[in-house]
């Protein structure tokens, strides 16, 4: 072999093995349907092996709050709102005692717009069920409910019957612990018309428990969506992870934007959930204060940090939706929310300075206006 081939040859072999060095980590990604929505999972840089059971694990969870924390089927939650029709109390596992009473909290945190104890109007509406019927409800029902004035404080817990009460829905105190095994918790409402609906709040909460799932089997690179309400978990190799906002009234991203480890992204919007009629959009979105579904607002988000980043990014949009497109700054403000933004019914942008600065919008020309 003369000196130029062997020269070619370790010039092939070093081109193998950058090759081979620069290979990509694996990226593992499986869906499902839960929470009535699309779920996704995807990780990144683990073994095959490993990614599939750490998602099969979150699976299974998704599965079990569904079926747990149901509105209308068959769960504790249906079972609890049994009770309270009837003016009975109830017991409740220590994981449904805490997220009331912290669904408590956030209610009365948002002057109670965000109110998931207005599930006879939800009902009402016909959102309580798989399919939605262009129907508009009694208007006489739904007055009767707005005047009932159902209210996550009106909820009472307590340990067991021959105890007096722990706390009042919305007080500020220690909220029972999930992890406390053994211990039955009694909750019952000092208002019959009180019925539970955690569809603005479980989505969240699913998304903060597939993060402790995933980082107790080792995972430490992912990326959870549910129906949009979007987690991430480290990064997608060098670089942070890239999500799309979609856009509210054509297929596609009306944005991108990069999520950092423990942020999330969540958006409300009214066309997910929603029937039309006569020339008018009905979306699951109620306002607790008269009864109708918000109008005016196409699609809220907002980005969250921290140790509940998942459940604050679905509850705390859900003000900022109702609030609308003249109160949703302050709304924001209330719930502790620096980065948001609302598109309006007319297709209109309004945003956070903060907000602006993370996003990269499809349309270079879109008109934004800034709220300080």
């Amino acid at each position: 072999m003369s000196l130029a081939q062997a020269g070619r040859w370790m010039w092939l072999a070093a081109l193998l093995l950058l090759a081979a060095c620069g290979k990509e980590p694996t990226v593992y990604q499986e869906q499902g349907f839960v929470f009535g929505t699309m779920v996704d999972v995807t990780i990144y840089g683990a073994e095959e092996t490993q990614s599939r059971q750490a998602v099969k694990d979150v699976m299974q969870e998704f599965q079990r709050l569904h079926d747990t924390y149901h509105a209308w089927q068959p769960s504790e939650l249906s079972a609890l709102n049994a009770a309270f029709a009837k003016g009975e109390r109830k017991g409740v596992s220590p994981e449904l005692a805490a997220m009331l009473q912290d669904a408590a909290q956030l209610s009365a945190q948002s002057g109670g717009v965000f109110n998931p104890a207005i599930g006879g109007l939800i009902e009402a509406w016909g959102f309580q069920a798989d399919e939605f019927k262009p129907v508009l409800p009694d208007e006489e029902k739904i007055a009767a409910l707005v005047k009932a004035n159902p209210q996550m404080s009106d909820l009472v817990f307590s340990l067991n019957s021959s105890q007096p009460p722990l706390v009042r829905g919305g007080e500020k105190a220690a909220s029972p612990s999930p992890d406390k095994e053994g211990e039955r918790f009694e909750v019952g409402s000092r208002n019959p018309a009180v019925q539970i609906d955690l569809g603005g709040y479980a989505k969240g909460y699913a998304l903060d428990r597939a993060a402790v799932l995933l980082k107790q089997r080792g995972i430490n690179n992912a990326l959870i969506n549910i129906g949009g309400n979007i987690m991430a978990l480290g990064q997608h190799g060098k670089r942070p992870w890239r999500v799309g906002i979609q856009h509210p009234r054509k297929s596609g991203a009306l944005a991108m934007l990069a999520l950092h480890d423990g942020e999330a992204v969540g958006t409300s919007g009214d066309y997910q959930r929603y029937f039309e009629l006569d020339g008018g959009r009905y979306c699951h979105l109620i306002d607790p204060r008269n009864g109708q579904p918000t109008q005016g607002v196409q699609a809220v988000t907002i980005i969250t940090q921290g140790a509940r980043a998942g459940l604050l990014s679905d509850a705390s949009s859900k003000p900022l939706f109702i609030s609308g497109a003249k109160d949703w700054r302050a709304a924001a403000q209330q719930m502790n929310v620096a980065e948001a933004m609302l598109v309006d019914s007319s297709g209109n942008i309004q945003l956070t300075a903060a907000m602006q600065k993370r996003l990269e919008f499809a349309d270079k020309q879109v008109r934004i206006e800034v709220i300080p």
